[in-house]
């Protein structure tokens, strides 16, 4: 774990000066780093795109938080279990604190903050929804595109789930990761809530009606309540 003091200008778009500390998390996806202080988590980094073996989830994960985490800020300790839980016992993330976040974009108000923060409350583990129907939840039916930059710029991949905005068409789409990492956390999220299923089915439904009624997973399922509604 290292630390260093944020740069000036850093430091003042967020509203004060900390000093960063550093962690690495091994997990199946590869190397995360982990940024953050005292106050808040700053950013999670993900590998570089085309790491991973494979664009399929295994059914095993593991997770080791390199150096570990006696001295890391409790923020970086927060996430770091988040993430452990995220890829080794899903079901358990709900109940695990998330860590708050200290990073500029995430404090001022701006249409990509709103776009953030209603992805990171409304669309739950093994959904997805397209950028235009994030555009509608967030309040702007016409800022797709926006919606987009917004995705582009978020700090904290994973934990805010950028990874669930695919196309209208159900393909994936864009990523920071690459397009095989963002393969593989969607079927790991598919994978892993068809196993929970049985016993948290009502944990797994969306909490807004509204929302439930937006959300796709796949080109299948659009064309497959496309042709449900012609035949009624």
């Amino acid at each position: 774990m290292a630390s260093r003091l944020v740069p000036k200008a850093a430091a003042e778009e967020g509203g004060s000066g900390c000093m960063e500390s550093h962690a690495v998390l091994l997990s199946p996806v590869g190397k995360l780093e982990i940024l953050g202080c005292e106050m808040g988590l700053h950013e999670i980094k993900l590998p570089q795109p085309g790491t991973l073996p494979s664009s399929r989830a295994e059914p095993w994960a593991a997770c080791e938080l390199r150096g570990g985490a006696e001295e890391l800020p409790e923020p970086l300790r927060q996430c770091a279990a988040w993430l452990c839980a995220y890829f080794c016992e899903p079901g358990r993330t709900a109940s695990l604190p998330m860590p708050p976040f200290h990073h500029p974009l995430l404090r001022r108000d701006s249409f990509t903050r709103q776009v953030l923060w209603t992805l990171l409350r409304d669309v739950k583990f093994g959904e997805a929804v397209s950028y235009k129907q994030l555009a509608d939840l967030a309040g702007n039916s016409r800022a797709a595109r926006a919606v987009g930059g917004a995705m582009r710029s978020n700090p904290i991949p994973i934990m805010i789930p950028c990874h669930r905005v695919i196309r209208s068409s159900g393909q994936a789409g864009n990523y920071g990761g690459g397009h095989v990492l963002k393969e593989w956390l969607l079927s790991h999220e598919k994978l892993q809530k068809e196993k929970l299923a049985p016993c948290c089915s009502s944990a797994n439904q969306p909490r807004h009606k509204t929302t439930a009624t937006w959300l796709v997973t796949s080109s299948q399922s659009t064309r497959h309540n496309s042709e449900q509604k012609k035949k009624r």
